[in-house]
């Protein structure tokens, strides 16, 4: 087993593995709690998920002489405040920095230097590179580009002819070179909450859950200056294939109940029978939308 493997997957190569249930508050709450300890060193973070950010350290508020030793500050922080590890990776660009920090986890710290990085990479196998999948990676075999050095002596115009504009990326990863500019507090892009039921149920049991969640995405959403005009369902079978249903009304929802109302109705646009069972529920916003400027309300009397 390994990170990232679907939970069924994992359950059929160790039917005796004990399957903890998410507890997702929990989970954003700790986030906060590291993010906050991110920011007493610089306040350009980029978060990608609740357990993973990119920080540009160049200029740091503690005055630490190295990115490394930010680095090590921070996990030291982490240890000894949450009691929980992290894996760090420093490196000149973002696409080096996610590869060293999964190289020592799950509590490590690898450091790759601008002088280490041909190295490090050129022995790396092609599908360690980021957006390299099975199908790409067996295109790259049949070019007998196995590794990062043989996908760096491949000429561009012959990555382009067979990966189109995505030849260019491979050609600059190759060389350790990330165009990928970094961004620091970007806008929300979706709210969501979700839990997953103590045994599979049928559909129409999904109801007392969704207001349950409704409730909580509703209160949550009140912290987002801007307005979601859409309302996401999500459901997880119980064979683990995700289902997702939205509904983008004529205007932003005005009221928990109306979002809640809006959720329970596209249950009616699952159709995989009444006999089919689920096992996890969510419940989401997005396409937020920036709030609508206030017009002054003439002056009557002078």
């Amino acid at each position: 087993m390994h990170s990232a493997m679907p939970a069924k997957r994992a359950e059929r190569l160790c039917p005796d593995a004990v399957f903890v249930p998410p507890d997702f508050t929990r989970y954003r709450a700790v986030s906060r709690s590291v993010r906050g300890i991110f920011q007493r060193h610089t306040d350009l973070i980029e978060p990608l998920s609740l357990d993973e950010a990119y920080l540009d350290v160049t200029e740091n508020k503690t005055g630490l002489a190295t990115a490394t030793l930010v680095a090590r500050m921070i996990r030291k922080q982490i240890r000894e405040e949450l009691n929980l590890t992290a894996s760090a990776g420093v490196a000149p660009n973002k696409f080096l920095a996610k590869l060293a920090s999964d190289w020592r986890k799950p509590d490590g710290l690898f450091v790759i230097r601008p002088e280490e990085i041909d190295t490090f990479l050129l022995p790396l196998p092609a599908g360690r590179l980021p957006g390299v999948g099975r199908v790409t990676e067996e295109k790259l075999a049949k070019l007998n580009a196995q590794t990062v050095k043989d996908l760096r002596a491949l000429d561009l115009a012959v990555l382009e002819q067979y990966f189109g504009r995505y030849g260019q990326r491979l050609h600059e990863l190759s060389l350790g070179v990330d165009t990928n500019p970094f961004v620091s507090d970007r806008p929300t892009q979706s709210i969501s909450v979700e839990d997953t039921f103590e045994h599979d149920v049928l559909l129409p049991e999904t109801e007392a859950m969704i207001r349950g969640l409704a409730e909580k995405l509703w209160s949550a959403s009140r912290k987002e200056p801007r307005a979601a005009r859409t309302v996401v369902l999500k459901l997880k079978t119980s064979e683990f294939k995700i289902l997702t249903r939205s509904h983008t009304p004529g205007s932003p929802p005005a009221s928990c109940d109306e979002l809640t109302d809006i959720a329970l109705k596209l249950r009616e646009r699952v159709d995989l029978g009444p006999r089919q069972r689920y096992r996890l529920v969510g419940v989401g916003l997005c396409n937020f939308q920036e709030p609508e400027p206030t017009v002054p309300q003439p002056v009557l009397f002078e």
